[in-house]
């Protein structure tokens, strides 16, 4: 060791009349302005000490800048409680003691129809939904308006949850990164894929993954986008089915069923999941690929919307179904076609469609 370092240490200790202990902030905050550490940091580069260039003081910048350096770490907030999952009821009483006026202004709870289509709906459509539960709707349609907020811990335990129930993980991840694409993101960031569905496609993941019913149809419906010639971005189609799921609500598709039901939120992510597995299944039995993403989910959006409760019923048949074991819609095995590789290809999703309905009905 330096002759002078130990000098002045050992001068410390018999000064202060106690044992040396390990250098803290407040030891490195007086330490880093003593004349022996600048000669110990030159006599150990082979520098004159009088000789200062332009490296030994920018060095000296940012070792006196210690004290007010702070590590950049985004403001989720889950560290308080690391590992903890949260569960959908808890997600949404934590959304429901916000201020969330700003995003329900935004809103508009029912497409506006004119001339012969409000005519025709008025006629022929489904039921108005009962009036006491359109709060409950216009807090659906509003958390589809709000975003993915970085200040909020509970955001970053939803995300958090959702990985670790699709990949098994017991461990904590970061909140931006590269393995949010391997879960069906386009990118590091999952804010950025939620346009038109906001955090309701969150919640809804969540839903599926969280609900004991759902979670083995969330898993096979992850393993099948995962599938070396049918692989699809699975939280991204999941965000595109959310998207369906707020445009029959505004349309009032799931009015009759609602109304029967005297409840919104669980009809709505019972018609989500009910959705979602009608696209896995169309998916798996007719041996889709990345390229007819747009196609399927045209389809499947004029199906839903007509069909509401036939897709209720087939989502009961297969929830029964798994309950009891037995073999499920997405279990048979078959030969996948001999398509190009997806990551050659682009996927379409509802947003990116063209507008196929004259009365007004396009995605929030």
């Amino acid at each position: 060791m330096n002759e002078k370092f130990c000098s002045f240490y050992n001068e410390k200790e018999l000064k202060d009349g106690q044992v040396s202990m390990p250098l803290g902030k407040e030891d490195i905050s007086a330490l880093k302005t003593h004349d022996v550490l600048r000669a110990l940091t030159a006599e150990t580069n082979g520098w004159e000490p009088g000789v200062v260039s332009a490296e030994v003081l920018q060095a000296q910048e940012e070792w006196e800048a210690v004290d007010t350096i702070h590590p950049e770490a985004e403001s989720w907030g889950y560290s308080d409680q690391p590992g903890q999952l949260i569960s959908f009821g808890e997600a949404l009483q934590h959304l429901q003691t916000l201020d969330l006026s700003s995003f329900k202004k935004r809103i508009q709870p029912t497409v506006r129809r004119t001339g012969l289509a409000a005519l025709r709906h008025c006629l022929f459509g489904p039921p108005k939904l009962h009036q006491g539960l359109r709060e409950e709707r216009d807090l659906v349609l509003t958390i589809a308006q709000c975003g993915l907020d970085s200040q909020d811990p509970v955001h970053g335990r939803v995300l958090q949850t959702i990985y670790k129930k699709l990949t098994g993980s017991k461990l904590d991840c970061a909140l931006r990164g590269d393995h949010w694409e391997d879960l069906g993101f386009q990118g590091a960031n999952p804010a950025t894929d939620l346009r038109g569905a906001g955090f309701l496609a969150l919640l809804h993941l969540l839903y599926l993954v969280m609900d004991a019913k759902t979670l083995l149809m969330a898993q096979e419906i992850f393993r099948l986008s995962r599938h070396h010639i049918q692989q699809f971005p699975f939280c991204l189609m999941s965000v595109n089915v959310t998207r369906i799921a707020i445009q029959a609500l505004r349309e009032e598709c799931l009015s009759r069923e609602c109304n029967r039901q005297q409840k919104v939120i669980a009809v709505v992510n019972s018609f989500y999941a009910a959705t979602f597995l009608r696209l896995a299944h169309i998916w798996r039995t007719q041996q889709k690929t990345i390229s007819d993403s747009g196609f399927v989910l045209k389809d499947l959006e004029a199906l839903a919307k007509k069909s509401p409760r036939r897709l209720l019923k087939t989502l009961e048949s297969y929830l029964a179904r798994a309950s009891k074991g037995q073999a499920s819609l997405l279990a048979q095995k078959y030969p996948g076609p001999q398509a190009s590789c997806a990551s050659d290809l682009t996927f379409t999703g509802v947003c990116d469609l063209q507008p196929h309905s004259s009365e007004g009905a396009g995605l929030i």
